[in-house]
């Protein structure tokens, strides 16, 4: 049969699918929209991009396909690796059928290979915002297993390609960023902690040499996916440049029997001029979701920092009357509330209602909640057990093991085997029952350590794959069982970041460390992937109880304020001074909560490192409300201009503070005329093609100050008129 070339086209992005005679069609082409193409020019595009053979190489010029193999040329990282014990090792498959889908924004390719007893089907599409999605299934159509090692999926890079950026970190400080060039060659970043882990990449980009936020052709994959993964950069020697990743694979860990399949997670493809534009096409995605929170985000107050395991249930009404009268509305109960738990190294998995603490169940403190108008939640942990437990000592075979021994321990704990249906089903009851029995909105899904030889302790084969799908299973039938249940997945706070989970949970804990300058780089690289309303960010205590380090609470409030915005700190027994702070941004938070989680996350580019602008701007882009922090002291004095992103050229917006501040920034200084003009009520009026590339001269800051500055077009809707009694 005859296979024509493919355009597909969406959301300002395309990808052309040329036929290749010896495996899947060649990625010819991802990026910008290539707008209608006609046959005769679909075919020339394809013709221009075919390279010549050339002295040394092989008589068919390897491509990028979307399952590059040795069997088609290709002598980079290849797409499929797996054997029938030692043999079959190089499947050469013959597509079968390439159908578009309705709308030319899909297509699934069905492809075979008799010999090697295969089958592929390859599903690719373009969703509404232009992310390019990818997912392979094989299946075992021969008479004996098959094991799969690898099945990557690849993702083409411009040729103008020529520095790579992805994050690292460590607990505490998930998501820094790094940067180094594409070079020939490849750049791995794998993950075998049996989640993603605190030092995993939420997304692997490269991009033209300097790409910023503002501008600068970059494209990056995601990998939607919670268990181990493997992503990549690569450069041939032939100048082709990649991007793959994949779920990574034990040995025997996905081992297919006749007729059995092997579905890939999905990787997702995201592309723009500057990074603000690759990560509001997945914020666009994401918030196109059926299962995407449409409700205003509930401003939280989670009770760990504030009283660790003190559970005291005056303790815990004082500090519920306190958060509900700031405008509090989610109260959630953390760790220590079951059976036997009064510090960290036991009773995990005891999931009942310690009578001892709560001798009428939780009743008491729900009531009290709920009886001020807030919601309540609750912390779990499901996926842990402490071998200090009743159920550790009644089924210890039920425990990730290898054979004969426990790995070693983290954090007291060890890992519950969700592939074991007896686990499951004793996990899946204890939630429900409590859930069930309770008026609970909210849980805290905890997963506090990396998984370590997670073996079936009855088959001794790896168990990392069957649990992360026993995880899914999980919380899909809890949802079920309760639709109107929020979940949040923390995992020692952004240990487990990805699509996967999220698909299935209504937010992540972004880190344990709640330190505002840490956060600050936190936030900005989780917003790559993650849009602010998925994000919890809470206002911590004065001093960090993860750095030490002491901070204003202006600073603390004003950092935090973008995302899914809460408290974590105990507030009752505060000054009056800071209670109206903190009343005054929730307040802003709340009357800015519409914009803030729906429209478009911007950042600045700023050459000082010591500064940061950030910002969101409306749908309409009538109005915009950014935060300047100045994380340190400035290198520039005074330090400079502000040009604000992402704003209509054509509006004019008025220049305002969002919260009031005491006397001028930087006191002691000259007045600067736009923000002495703000102070006054009469700010000035400037277009957002001004404000864009001439800006506004930052103001003199002491170190670790935010300014929120409030940006108001002429035809502003009045969604935020409810701050007027706050300036």
């Amino acid at each position: 049969m005859t296979i024509t070339p493919l355009h597909l086209s969406r959301g300002g992005t395309s990808v052309v699918l040329d036929p290749h005679q010896y495996g899947l069609p060649v990625l010819a082409y991802w990026g910008p929209d290539l707008g209608d193409l006609d046959a005769d020019q679909l075919a020339a595009l394809t013709a221009a991009q075919r390279p010549q053979r050339v002295s040394g190489g092989i008589d068919v010029p390897a491509r990028l396909s979307l399952l590059p193999l040795e069997s088609a040329g290709w002598q980079g990282t290849p797409g499929l690796t797996g054997d029938r014990a030692g043999t079959h090792l190089y499947p050469r498959f013959t597509v079968v059928s390439m159908t578009a889908g309705v709308g030319g924004a899909a297509a699934t390719i069905e492809a075979r290979d008799d010999d090697a007893g295969l089958a592929l089907s390859a599903h690719v599409g373009l969703s509404e915002s232009g992310l390019f999605t990818q997912r392979l299934v094989v299946t075992n159509t021969g008479h004996d297993d098959y094991e799969v090692r690898s099945l990557n999926l690849s993702f083409p890079l411009s040729h103008a390609a020529a520095e790579v950026l992805d994050t690292t970190g460590r607990h505490l400080r998930e998501r820094s960023p790094q940067r180094h060039d594409l070079t020939v060659g490849t750049y791995a970043r794998t993950s075998r902690r049996g989640r993603p882990g605190a030092d995993a990449t939420v997304l692997l980009a490269a991009g033209t040499r300097g790409f910023g936020f503002e501008q600068g052709m970059v494209q990056g994959i995601h990998i939607a996916w919670s268990g181990n993964q493997h992503v990549l950069a690569e450069k041939t020697p032939a100048g082709d440049a990649f991007l793959a990743a994949g779920e990574l694979l034990a040995p025997r860990e996905v081992v297919l029997a006749p007729g059995e399949s092997y579905s890939t997670p999905e990787v997702i493809g995201s592309w723009g001029d500057g990074l603000n534009e690759l990560s509001g096409r997945f914020h666009r995605h994401l918030r196109s979701r059926p299962v995407h929170p449409r409700r205003p985000r509930p401003v939280t107050l989670n009770t760990w920092e504030a009283v660790y395991f003190d559970l005291d249930i005056t303790r815990l009404q004082a500090l519920a009357d306190r958060a509900a009268a700031l405008g509090v509305e989610r109260f959630v109960l953390d760790d220590g509330w079951f059976r036997g738990r009064r510090d960290d190294t036991s009773s995990l998995g005891d999931w009942y209602v310690d009578e001892t603490v709560w001798p009428d169940g939780l009743a008491p403190i729900i009531d009290h909640v709920r009886g001020l108008g807030m919601e309540f939640g609750l912390w779990f942990e499901p996926e842990m057990v402490n071998p200090d437990s009743d159920l550790a000592r009644a089924h210890p075979e039920w425990i990730l093991q290898p054979e004969g021994r426990l790995p070693l321990p983290g954090r007291q704990q060890q890992v519950l085997n969700l592939g074991h249906p007896d686990a499951y089903a004793y996990i899946l009851e204890r939630l429900d029952d409590i859930l069930t029995a309770n008026d609970i909105a909210y849980v805290k899904w905890d997963h506090n350590r990396d998984l370590l030889e997670a073996a079936d302790a009855r088959t001794g084969r790896a168990a990392v794959h069957r649990h992360v799908e026993a995880l899914y299973r999980l919380l899909d039938e809890l949802r079920t069982r309760h639709p109107d249940l929020e979940i949040e997945s923390c995992a020692s706070g952004g240990a487990r970041v990805d699509l996967g989970i999220l698909a299935r949970t209504d937010r992540i804990w972004t880190s344990d460390c709640i330190d505002p300058i840490e956060r600050l780089v936190n936030q900005k690289y989780t917003g790559l992937v993650v849009p602010p309303e998925l994000m919890g960010m809470h206002i911590g205590g004065p001093a960090s109880h993860s750095t030490g380090r002491a901070h204003s609470l202006p600073f603390r409030a004003g950092t935090a304020i973008f995302g899914h915005y809460g408290i974590e700190w105990d507030i009752s027994d505060r000054t009056e001074g800071e209670y109206e702070i903190l009343a005054r941004y929730i307040g802003l938070h709340r009357a800015w909560r519409d914009d803030l989680h729906r429209g478009t996350l911007v950042h600045a580019d700023l050459v000082d490192p010591s500064m940061d602008l950030r910002g969101i701007v409306s749908q309409d882009r009538r109005r915009a409300l950014f935060g300047y922090s100045l994380t340190g002291s400035s290198a520039s004095y005074p330090p400079g201009p502000l040009t604000f992103p992402g704003l209509d050229p054509e509006a004019v917006y008025e220049v305002r503070l969002a919260v009031p501040q005491e006397g001028h920034p930087g006191s002691g200084q000259s007045p600067l005329a736009w923000l002495h003009a703000a102070l006054d009520g009469e700010p000035l009026r400037l277009s957002g093609r001004v404000l864009g590339h001439s800006g506004l001269q930052a103001p003199v800051l002491l170190p670790e100050q935010t300014l929120l500055i409030e940006l108001r077009g002429d035809q502003a809707d009045q969604a935020v008129d409810g701050m007027a009694g706050l300036r």
